[in-house]
């Protein structure tokens, strides 16, 4: 299969990949006559590594894609190639639970998304790929608890704003010696700019990405950092999207500069944007782009301990507001109608002992300007103060239990500063260290307090819960 194929074309592609790769299946994609005289492939095809990711107390999903040519477009022919795909509940796949073949399609840049079901929850698996005799990388994910399974902990890292050009992923070695349960991403995975002569490491390319091609080598570039793949190998990922997979502060279908990208051509890129993504990124078919659209909110529980909201805050939003008027307009959202909708149903509903909303950008107020008045930084929830407001009286009193709603956003960031390495946060919830304050319950009902950082703990933050909710 080659060529441009239609919107609704692509989404029955990915969908059969998914059901596809789901299969028990040991007999290949395509026939033994059909796969031998097919040339072989080049070396390298998994040098991009393998993740999984969005755990189910049943699922996860597996991704890889193979590029033995990363930084120049792939470098693999213009066919659809079968990988088969293996997970077992031990390193060495001594125990196999399931296995097939999926294919990986020129369409979606040969990237594979397995979203493999009937695995048993909280449960640790091991996972590998083989596509022409070639060998993966073996993988550890996890899948989250059973949905009605009280008490327990989670222990989760946060990280976001990975700029290769300001520094090494170094963060992500001490990530990985803290063994999280998953890894939450909350944007900024690649960033556009354009390469500097004075940066640590240079991006590829002669400048910033527009098309499928050019973000893909993007990607593919971040995608070779060792301690990223180590990582991605270790633990399954939760990730959403900021500005920098695309344009910087780009909102909705409006880009930074209207007056350079026009209203079709920032489309276009949208487009291009969102498809790399996905085509790097362990999510489910249902985030399958259509056109300069992709849905990445989606709600993901743990257990009766933790539901993980994860948010979008830029297809949907408002255009930035450029003064304090402006950023107090009622008609400003962040979210969108239905979004919001989604969001504050979920939190209302919600059966679990904590409540985890992944944000891209900062909650809390930002004044960037020393001395009387107020600057905000309009970009982030600041720009948006009105729905930011109602949003926070609903985390105060619209819960119909003792269910703590706690924002997991990254840290604050300065207007024209491009990024740095992984933030990787240090945040530790929990109600049993003695060593760490607590901070007052929320009434009627006891519940696990948050706490503050443990120092010296680099860890994203952990929950724990010891009785049914």
């Amino acid at each position: 299969m080659t060529g441009t194929v239609s919107r609704d074309r692509r989404r029955l592609l990915t969908a059969g990949a998914a059901a596809l790769g789901a299969a028990a299946t040991s007999q290949l994609w395509l026939p033994g006559t059909a796969r031998a005289a097919e040339p072989p492939l080049p070396d390298g095809v998994f040098t991009l590594g393998i993740a999984s990711g969005d755990p189910l107390p049943d699922a996860v999903v597996l991704w890889t894609r193979l590029a033995p040519d990363p930084l120049n477009g792939g470098g693999m022919p213009d066919r659809a190639v079968p990988v088969e795909w293996e997970i077992a509940e031990d390193a060495r796949f001594r125990r196999p639970v399931r296995r097939g073949v999926a294919p990986a399609l020129p369409e979606y840049g040969h990237s594979v998304h397995v979203d493999v079901r009937g695995l048993r929850p909280d449960r640790a698996y091991w996972y590998r790929f083989r596509a022409d005799g070639q060998l993966s990388p073996t993988g550890r994910t996890r899948t989250a608890p059973h949905p009605r399974s009280s008490g327990g902990s989670l222990r989760v890292a946060l990280a976001s704003c990975q700029n290769w050009q300001n520094g090494y992923f170094t963060p992500y070695a001490d990530m990985l010696a803290q063994d999280p349960d998953f890894v939450l991403f909350v944007g900024d995975y690649i960033y556009e700019s354009a390469p500097s002569a004075t940066a640590v490491r240079r991006h590829e390319g002669g400048g910033e990405p527009y098309t499928l091609v050019q973000y893909r080598n993007r990607y593919a570039q971040y995608r070779t950092d060792p301690h990223l793949l180590a990582m991605h190998a270790a633990a399954p990922w939760v990730v959403t999207f900021d500005d920098h997979e695309v344009d910087n502060d780009f909102a909705g279908e409006i880009p930074q500069d209207p007056a350079k990208q026009s209203h079709d051509a920032f489309v276009a890129r949208l487009t291009a944007a969102y498809q790399a993504y996905y085509e790097h990124m362990p999510v489910r078919a249902t985030a399958v782009p259509n056109g300069p659209h992709i849905r990445m909110h989606r709600r993901l529980d743990f257990g009766r301990l933790v539901r993980l909201n994860v948010l979008d805050t830029r297809q949907f939003r408002s255009d930035q507001a450029t003064t304090r008027a402006g950023a107090e307009d009622p008609s400003m959202t962040m979210l969108g109608a239905e979004q919001k909708a989604w969001l504050l149903r979920g939190l209302h509903h919600s059966p679990t002992r904590w409540n985890l909303i992944a944000s891209q950008i900062m909650m809390a107020e930002t004044d960037l300007q020393i001395g009387p008045g107020k600057l905000w930084f309009y970009d982030a929830w600041d720009g948006y103060q009105a729905e930011r407001n109602v949003l926070m009286g609903e985390l105060a009193t619209g819960t119909r239990r003792c269910c703590p709603s706690y924002p997991a956003s990254r840290a604050p960031r300065r207007r024209g500063r491009r990024g740095s390495t992984p933030r990787w946060r240090p945040t530790r919830c929990t109600g049993r260290s003695p060593r760490l304050p607590r901070l007052p319950r929320i009434p009627p009902r006891p519940c696990a307090p948050f706490t503050r950082p443990r120092p010296g703990n680099s860890s994203g933050f952990s929950v724990t819960g010891s009785s049914s909710v």
